[in-house]
C-alpha cells in the first residue's frame, strides 16, 4: 500500500551539517490522510563534544539535560527513522523538508552508516515537501485559504502562522509531534479548497512527471514557483 509519512525534526541549530537533532516524530497515513499505525515521536541524546545553540533551546523548550535522559543515543534514533522512512512505498513528506529536515536525514543516516539517499528513491519511495505547494497556490489559487503576513506587509508562510489564520490545530508550535499534525492539516485545508492544484503537485514528486513537464521541445508554459 502507498503511504505518506509525515515527519519534522527539531534541532540544536540550523545548520543541518553541523547541528545534531533532537527530536523527531513521524505519522504514517495513507493518501486521505487516515492514519496508518501509531505515531513515532523519540528524542536524541546529544553528543558530548557538541554544545547546543541557546536559541534553539529557547525555541524548542528542550534542554540538553532533559533530552539527554529522556533521549537513545543517535543510533538507535536513526535507526528508528531509517525504518520508517525505507518501508517501500513511502512518500516522505514535510514542511520545509527539502531544505532543511531531508538534509539532517541525510547527515543523520550517513554518520550511522546507512545509504543517506536509498530511501528517497528505492522500492518506489518518494519525497515530497509542500511548503512549495502552498507557494504555489498563494500565487495562482489564494482564494479559499486565509494568508497571514508579516509586519511589513509580505505573506508569511510560517507553519504556526498558517494553522493559525486558518483555525486549524497546533497545539506546541515547535514540538516535532504537534508540527507534523499542522503540517498534514494545513495539506488536507489545500486538498479540499484546490483537488486539482494539489493533485497535480503531489504528481511532481515524481522524476519522471517532472522531466514530462520540462521536456525540451515541448511549446507548454512552464511555471516554476519556488523560494
Amino acid at each position: 500500500m502507498d503511504t505518506l509519512y509525515w515527519h519534522d525534526y527539531e534541532t540544536w541549530g540550523i545548520n543541518p551539517a553541523e547541528d545534531m537533532p533532537s527530536q523527531f516524530a513521524g505519522v504514517r497515513t495513507d493518501n486521505d490522510f487516515n492514519i496508518v499505525g501509531e505515531p513515532l515521536n523519540i528524542l536524541c541524546r546529544p553528543a558530548l563534544d557538541v554544545i547546543p545553540h541557546a536559541e534553539a533551546c529557547l525555541v524548542t523548550g528542550m534542554t540538553p539535560q532533559q533530552v539527554d535522559q529522556q533521549g537513545v543515543s543517535e543510533r538507535d534514533f536513526f535507526a528508528a527513522i531509517h525504518a520508517e522512512l525505507a518501508q517501500p512505498n513511502t512518500c516522505s513528506v514535510g514542511y520545509n523538508s527539502l531544505r532543511f529536515d531531508d538534509e539532517v536525514t541525510r547527515y543523520g543516516l550517513y554518520r550511522n552508516f546507512y545509504d543517506p539517499y536509498g530511501r528517497e528513491w528505492q522500492n518506489g519511495n518518494t519525497r515530497w515537501d509542500i511548503i512549495d505547494m502552498l507557494r504555489l497556490c498563494y500565487a495562482v489559487r489564494p482564494e479559499g485559504i486565509n494568508w497571514p503576513q508579516r509586519d511589513d506587509g509580505v505573506v508569511s508562510f510560517r507553519l504556526e502562522q498558517l494553522t493559525e489564520a486558518n483555525g486549524l490545530s497546533h497545539e506546541a508550535a515547535h514540538d516535532a509531534l504537534s508540527d507534523v499534525y499542522a503540517t498534514i492539516a494545513v495539506a488536507k485545508l489545500i486538498k479540499d479548497t484546490h483537488p486539482q492544484l494539489f493533485d497535480h503537485v503531489f504528481s511532481l514528486r515524481q522524476k519522471q512527471k517532472a522531466q514530462e513537464a520540462l521536456a525540451l521541445g515541448s511549446d507548454k508554459p512552464v511555471l516554476h514557483i519556488s523560494s
